[in-house]
Parts: C-alpha cells; sequence; structure tokens
C-alpha cells in the first residue's frame, strides 16, 4: 500500500463504472486521509461507442461523487484518446501536469493499475504500481469494472451488487442504463463508433459536402416545417442547407449521427457558428439501437445514402424494415419520410453480358485475398492499379455479398444483372474500399422499396420514383463498361438511385 512519502495516487483508466471494490481497496492505498487520488480518465473526447459507452462528464459526475461517499480526496483529469504509443504514460503525466500544475515523480506517486501492459509503461518511469483487481495478495479475484459493466449490457441486474451507488445513482438520474445497453449491444456499430474502421471519413465528408446542395434541391419542396430530422446526417452538410430556408427559420433542425468523426464534425460546426437556428441540435445515435426521438413528433425526416448502409451492415431487410417503422413511429400523422439513396435494378436477377476493358491498368493472374492486412494506402494503390476486368475479380474476393461470375472465352463475363451494377456503381471507392465492399448497393428495387414501405404502415407519394445516375453512367462506367443480354443485343443500363416521399396516414 501506500508508504510515508506517498502524495498521490495516480489512477488511470476509462472509468465507465466504479465498483464496491474499488472504494475498498482506494481507502486503504489513502489511509493517512491526506493522499489525493488523481483520476486520469482516458478516452475523455469518446461516448457513445462500445469501448465508450458513457460521456467523460456522466463519468466524472460518478467520480466525484464516489470520492464524497468514499471520503477521497480527488483530482478527475480528463485525457483525449491518441493513437497507440509506447509513452502513453509520459503523455498521460504530461497532460496532467498542463491540466492540474503537479509533476507526479515515483518518488511521491504510487500508479493503481490492473492492465499489465499499462502498468509495464508506468514501471519503467520508476513508478510503483498498485494492482488494484490483479493484486497477488488479495485472497479472492474481484469482477473488473468492464465485466460489470457487460452484466448490466446483458440485461444482469447483479451489476448492482457490485457497483458502487454512485455510479448507480448517476446511472439512474440520467438514464444511462438503457443507453449503455443500446450502444455496447449495437449490432451495426464498431468499437470506435463508425460503421466500418477502414472508412477515409475526410474523402466521404468532402464527396457528401460537395453533393449536398444537388440533394437538397431535389427534396426541399416535399420538406415539412417543423421538427426536421436527418438521420445519418454525416458531418451536417445538408442541414447547413437547411438553416439557410427562410421558410424553415422556426422549424427544429436536429441531425443524427451513428459515426464518431462524423458526429464530432457536427458539434465542431456548430460551436463556430455555422448554424444561424438557435434550434439545431445533433444525436449520436444508431436508431436500429432504441427510439431517439418520441413517437409523432416529427414532421419530416431525411436519409441521405444511408439506407444501403442499414441494409448491409444489418440483417439487410429486416434491419431496414425495423428501421422503416422506427421512423414511422416518430413521424407525426401527416408528415414525411424523404429518402434518397442508391437502388439496384428492376430485374436484379436476369442473366447479364459484361465486358470491362484491359488495357487501362494491371491484369495479374489473380487477385489478391490478403488486403485486409495492408493498411489503406497499399490497398488503394494495389487496387487503383488494376484494369476494369481485373478489378472485378478483386471485388468478387472482397465483396462481402458474394456472387456467382463466369469468364467467357472472348473475354467478356457472364453475371447477374444486379451484381454487375453493384460492381460497376462501387469500382471506383479506391480510397475506401475495403469499406465500401462491405456494402450493398443494390439489395432492393424500386419495386421492393415501396413493398417495404408500405409494410411499415407508410404511403407512397407520386413522387416517389427510381432514377438513373446519367453522370456516373457517362463518367465512369460506359466508357469502360457495355452490357448485352445473352444474345449480344445491348441492354439500356438500369436505374441506380431512388428518391421515396413517403407519408404517415392522417387517420393514425
Amino acid at each position: 500500500m501506500a508508504g510515508p512519502s506517498t502524495r498521490f495516487v495516480l489512477f488511470p483508466g476509462r472509468h465507465h463504472l466504479l465498483t464496491r471494490f474499488q472504494a475498498d481497496y482506494l481507502r486503504r492505498l489513502a489511509e493517512d486521509g491526506a493522499t489525493t487520488i488523481v483520476w486520469a480518465v482516458t478516452s475523455a473526447n469518446h461516448e457513445n461507442t462500445k469501448r465508450n459507452p458513457v460521456p467523460y462528464h456522466r463519468r466524472e459526475a460518478a467520480i466525484e461523487r464516489f470520492s464524497l461517499l468514499s471520503g477521497l480526496r480527488s483530482l478527475v483529469v480528463p485525457i483525449f484518446d491518441t493513437a497507440y504509443t509506447d509513452d502513453f504514460a509520459e503523455v498521460t503525466l504530461k497532460n496532467i501536469a498542463v491540466a492540474t500544475g503537479l509533476e507526479l515523480t515515483p518518488a511521491d506517486t504510487l500508479v493503481a493499475c490492473s492492465t499489465p501492459e499499462v502498468a509495464k509503461l508506468y514501471e519503467r518511469l520508476g513508478f510503483t504500481i498498485a494492482q488494484v483487481e490483479a493484486d497477488p495478495e488479495l485472497r479472492t479475484t474481484p469482477e473488473r469494472p468492464w465485466d460489470v459493466l457487460l452484466r448490466l449490457a446483458a440485461g444482469d441486474n447483479t451489476w448492482r451488487e457490485l457497483t458502487h451507488p454512485a455510479t448507480v445513482d448517476v446511472f439512474e438520474r440520467y438514464r444511462l442504463v438503457d443507453e449503455i445497453r443500446m450502444v455496447v449491444n449495437d449490432p451495426l456499430v464498431g468499437d470506435e463508433g463508425g460503421l466500418t474502421v477502414t472508412r477515409d471519413y475526410r474523402t466521404y465528408v468532402e464527396a457528401f459536402a460537395g453533393a449536398a446542395e444537388r440533394k437538397w434541391d431535389a427534396v426541399r419542396q416535399y420538406v415539412q416545417p417543423g421538427r426536421i430530422v436527418d438521420i445519418g446526417c454525416g458531418a451536417g452538410a445538408v442541414l447547413e442547407l437547411a438553416d439557410r430556408e427562410p421558410g424553415l427559420h422556426e422549424s427544429d433542425l436536429i441531425g443524427v449521427e451513428v459515426a464518431r468523426h462524423l458526429f464530432q464534425e457536427c458539434l465542431h460546426k456548430k460551436a463556430q457558428g455555422v448554424f444561424r437556428n438557435a434550434n439545431v441540435y445533433f444525436f449520436h445515435r444508431n436508431v436500429l439501437g432504441g427510439a431517439v426521438l418520441k413517437d409523432r413528433s416529427v414532421d419530416t425526416t431525411l436519409t441521405f445514402a444511408l439506407t444501403h448502409e442499414i441494409w448491409s451492415y444489418g440483417r439487410q431487410r429486416e434491419s431496414l424494415l425495423q428501421f422503416a417503422r422506427r421512423i414511422h413511429d416518430h413521424t407525426v400523422p401527416g408528415g414525411v419520410w424523404i429518402n434518397s439513396d442508391v437502388c439496384g435494378p428492376d430485374d436484379p436477377h436476369r442473366p447479364v453480358i459484361l465486358r470491362l476493358v484491359t488495357d487501362d491498368g494491371d491484369n495479374p493472374a489473380s487477385p489478391r485475398r490478403d488486403l485486409a492486412s495492408l493498411d489503406s494506402a497499399e490497398v488503394r494503390r494495389h487496387v487503383g492499379g488494376l484494369s476494369t476486368r481485373a478489378r472485378l475479380d478483386q471485388f468478387a474476393v472482397d465483396f462481402a455479398f458474394p456472387f456467382d461470375y463466369e469468364a467467357l472465352p472472348d473475354g467478356s463475363v457472364r453475371l447477374e444483372l444486379g451484381a454487375a451494377m453493384d460492381y460497376l456503381t462501387r469500382k471506383d471507392y479506391i480510397d475506401s474500399w475495403l469499406s465500401e465492399t462491405k456494402e450493398q448497393f443494390c439489395g432492393l428495387s424500386f419495386a421492393d422499396w415501396t413493398t417495404l414501405l408500405t409494410e411499415a404502415g407508410f404511403e407512397i407519394a407520386p413522387a416517389s420514383t427510381a432514377v438513373r445516375n446519367d453522370w456516373v453512367i457517362d463518367n465512369r462506367i460506359a466508357p469502360v463498361a457495355s452490357l448485352t443480354d445473352l444474345d449480344g443485343r445491348p441492354l439500356d443500363w438500369p436505374t441506380t438511385h431512388i428518391l421515396t416521399v413517403a407519408h404517415r396516414p392522417w387517420n393514425e
């Protein structure tokens, strides 16, 4: 335990949940009453992710209450997440010095840490380690806080018996229990709060911002004033345009974004005064994990380039129907859901012949099967260097939705129309290749969408339509590909996108 010269106990960790054991252990470390516990709360800039389901300010509130109830003198310091470094301990100590003015040294500080890899970093600097839950002198091994939190997420109410009353109090007052369960059990979102770790968010934001005005112009006439929600709002580009509409200046503009990187960009824009409307709000949520907005509370819901992700990362039609029903529930009678996204051809299973050029890149004997082990720059170089024909072979290896295709003697390929369009509409996304190949653009046709929306309880407005992006066809697809039926007759390129305008019936 602490020696006579110990003035501080440094306790690094994420500290999402505090346990009764920790209270007893820290009291023993600080038994003289003059020792200060320095809580270095790591990942303080992360919240609503599987690894970090509790926001920093709630963690800090629980620590302060924990300290009061336990009779401990504490300092709480946020430590923002950084890329992995062997200098993590030094970085933490420097953060503490900047935040508090304290220069913690091995002469006056004991480090409390149960994670061996982290403890070694402090030992290397000369600090003595108290191993908390891993302390070999303990008669029984106590449950670690994260394991207790997983009990909570699993619906096991024994978490309350192990958790300190301070955490229980904060979780209940701020209604965090259900939120933690939702985030930890979320079927779509990864540990760090994004749909995929391989997406290049910089490129994604730039591309979406460039298309935002075109998207807004296509839907603005259908938007109903009141409470307007953009689900999957990205970095808020469409809401910026809604913010400039004179007819919407008294509306609430609400963005919902699941990807942490994009959500943080939304908050940054709001802090910088990008939005003139005072009633602009952002939620970091996945609507599949639980209701974000109250039933019958939203006049207009907007979704752009989102629904194919729900299809792809969830359970395809089951997840998309669940999503549609949730939007239906939060829409006021007469309110509208406007959806713009990619879609598949009317006859996706039709067999076709696809001819692709081979002289615009390399044509290796076989595709690589190890791209997931490469860094993003190497993936980009390899895929970008392939010919259009060779890239199809690579796509077939990496695509999360397997399809059959047959290489014919004349160099053409026989496959289904839906698979052909999934490749052709994705082949140029080399910056986030391993992310894009996890997504299926052609899962639903326009007719499939009509059936699904009706099943969810919506009425389909006449403005709903399937369209073909001729710019993509003329500039990306037609120059390197041609499509025929099995008898060699040329086929028109099919539709690539949908716009659906769906109303909740007035009589509901």
